[in-house]
């Protein structure tokens, strides 16, 4: 299965590794410091036109990729349905 970001971003739900509110996550000094490392590197992917709601780490053969979405991570864990096996974290 696979799931819409936005802005025509679409991924494979086998390979989200979390799904996270940005507003909610990155209160933490962690997050901040883990999604700065992952904009230094190269490996976030902002599908978002407007201000990002939330973010999913994503794996990407050895690599992880961050998608920064306008999308809620409650919309898209709706549209992703729970029945799917995937394992959404909080961090």
């Amino acid at each position: 299965m696979y799931l819409h970001l936005g802005q025509n971003t679409i991924i494979r739900q086998k390979d989200i590794i979390g799904l996270f509110d940005l507003d909610n996550s990155t209160v933490s000094k962690h997050t901040r410091d883990f999604l700065a490392k992952a904009q230094k590197e190269g490996r976030v992917v902002n599908v978002s036109t407007e201000l990002p709601k939330s973010f999913l780490v994503c794996k990407a053969g050895e690599k992880k990729i961050i998608y920064l979405s306008q999308i809620s991570a409650s919309t898209l864990l709706r549209r992703s349905g729970s029945s799917h096996g995937i394992d959404f974290g909080v961090w």
